[in-house]
């Protein structure tokens, strides 16, 4: 069974940044997609962030240009990093990995790691 791991939250100032890993377990063997979301108080989950294993990347309208998703394929992490954070980014931030290997899907999701921006 995969693992996720989310470090990185913490409580920040409006305009400061942080840099979110995600790291599995283990090596994922058909890795479709990696990304990140997030859930706000009070609100249902939303995609912060994707990368696709060919590399093409998506980001939600409202962090484009602030955000940014990447991987390093040895280390078996991804990595969310935000530049000028707001008050509205705050929220639990999770890791997610799809995969599919063998005609099966695989769904993978972290704990969570609490992103706290002050104004």
């Amino acid at each position: 069974q995969v693992q996720l791991e989310e470090s990185g939250g913490g409580l920040v100032q409006a305009g400061g940044s942080l840099r979110l890993s995600c790291t599995a377990s283990r090596s994922i063997f058909g890795i479709v997609r990696e990304g990140w979301y997030r859930q706000a108080p009070e609100k249902q989950r939303e995609l912060v962030a994707t990368v696709t294993r060919g590399g093409n990347t998506n980001y939600a309208d409202s962090v484009k240009g602030r955000f940014s998703i990447f991987r390093d394929n040895a280390k078996n992490t991804v990595y969310l990093q935000m530049d000028s954070l707001k008050p509205e980014d705050t929220g639990i931030y999770y890791c997610n990995v799809q995969a599919s290997t063998l005609g099966s899907g695989y769904d993978y999701w972290g704990q969570g790691t609490q992103v706290t921006v002050s104004s």
